[in-house]
């Protein structure tokens, strides 16, 4: 949630972010007015409440007459008091859900414009020119038995699939070697729960207008997470932090479910765009100051996990009308897709600011005894759509897949991914 003391002295900058974003800026007055009307209320309320008082002493030391008349007084004041304190709670919700639909304040320097509107940091690594027909990574996958999509839907439905045999050993050594990148970096792995409360799922953001993607088990009032950013999120709800050493980081393992609402005919064949998968995810609690650096530095790791898969991709600074709610910035690493000649997200790292730690509650105390909410990041160190781009661009002639070095210790030395005539029967 926005910073309601920013809202309320400088609401240009909030209006400013609104625009860019493409969202509504007069949703800033509206929760300019119900706030006001909350602390007029509070205003009266307390001035009501000391009468209250006041009167409770005189109606003790009063005799007679003069007391029944104070009795009345103090009953007429006791329902404005109930009153005004019904009042000052619904302006006080109605301030604060008009709040949780305006987005985290967009950071200086962000592209405006909308999905197609961002701007292109850099590129890195050539494109491969390949010398033979060039095999999509559903044929490649299913020539090395290591995708099997139709017993995924045979069992499950459209944009499910088994990975089997390499496929499946190919995910975790994905997921291993970025386990290993954290633990280098000072991550913590955690491995996460995949079902959060609603106030879990909406401290983290993700209950806005992309709500139509996320599972949800109505039966338990569980909501099934699309990335273990929102468990990581939630892992310090409540609570003071102690971040005097530095960022805490988690490295989240989990699988991640999204619905794909207003997905279809997108990227149907293959495992491009499914309702499961898996992945690790790096989580920072820091500081408001050091909140920047730490997003350059996940997004440094990111690379580093690309290098090490030896993927050609390019770095985009995401326009303001394509983040999620809670972002004020995000960077996104797109690999080269020799199969659709054009570039595919496999990564994506976003500084949140306060955003989500206001809503969660998570706070820190600064050395001068002030308790403020932390700064949260997130950002994809591997994911299992990786695959579909490492087939494809080490694919060989054959049909067989080159494993890059950087993956090899974690299949046994494995230098070569061999077709088997197809998949399992």
């Amino acid at each position: 949630m926005i910073d309601l003391k920013l809202l309320r002295q400088d609401p240009d900058i909030v209006r400013a972010s609104q625009v860019t974003r493409g969202d509504d800026p007069g949703l800033v007055d509206q929760v300019l007015d119900a706030d006001a009307r909350r602390r007029a209320a509070l205003t009266d309320f307390e001035n009501r409440r000391a009468e209250q008082k006041s009167l409770g002493k005189l109606v003790a030391a009063a005799q007679g007459e003069e007391k029944q008349e104070l009795l009345a007084r103090a009953k007429s004041l006791a329902e404005q008091v109930k009153a005004l304190q019904a009042d000052a709670d619904a302006a006080e919700t109605e301030a604060t859900e008009l709040a949780r639909r305006i987005g985290n304040i967009v950071a200086e320097g962000v592209p405006a414009g909308g999905e197609d509107d961002f701007v292109v940091l850099r590129h890195e690594g050539t494109p491969r020119e390949f010398d033979f027909r060039v095999r999509d990574h559903l044929e490649l996958g299913e020539g090395l038995a290591a995708i099997d999509t139709e017993r995924g839907a045979k069992v499950s439905g459209a944009r499910f699939y088994y990975l089997t045999g390499v496929g499946a050993r190919l995910e975790l050594a994905l997921l291993n070697a970025a386990v290993d990148k954290a633990l280098a970096a000072g991550f913590t792995p955690v491995i996460t729960p995949t079902l959060v409360k609603p106030e879990i799922m909406a401290g983290t953001g993700f209950l806005g207008a992309h709500a139509d993607e996320i599972y949800r088990l109505e039966a338990d009032d569980l909501y099934l997470v699309g990335t273990s950013e929102v468990a990581l999120a939630g892992y310090h709800s409540g609570e003071i932090i102690d971040l005097s050493a530095g960022p805490k980081r988690y490295a989240g393992w989990s699988a991640c479910y999204r619905r794909e609402a207003g997905s279809y005919g997108k990227d149907t064949r293959g495992i491009i765009r499914v309702h499961q998968f898996h992945k690790v995810e790096a989580f920072s609690y820091t500081t408001v100051e050091d909140a920047a650096a730490e997003h350059q530095r996940i997004l440094g790791w990111e690379e580093e996990m690309l290098a090490l898969a030896e993927l050609p991709y390019r770095v985009i600074d995401t326009a303001a009308g394509d983040l999620g709610s809670s972002a004020a910035r995000k960077f996104d690493c797109e690999a080269w897709l020799p199969s659709q000649e054009r570039y595919l997200e496999l990564t994506s790292t976003s500084n949140c600011t306060t955003f989500q730690a206001r809503r969660l509650g998570v706070r820190e105390r600064t050395a001068d005894g002030e308790v403020r909410p932390v700064a949260t990041l997130n950002g994809t160190l591997a994911t299992t759509r990786w695959i579909v781009a490492i087939l494809e661009n080490h694919q060989q002639a054959d049909g067989s897949v080159r494993v890059p070095e950087g993956l090899r210790p974690y299949l046994g030395g494995l230098e070569l991914l061999e077709p088997t005539g197809g998949a399992s029967r």
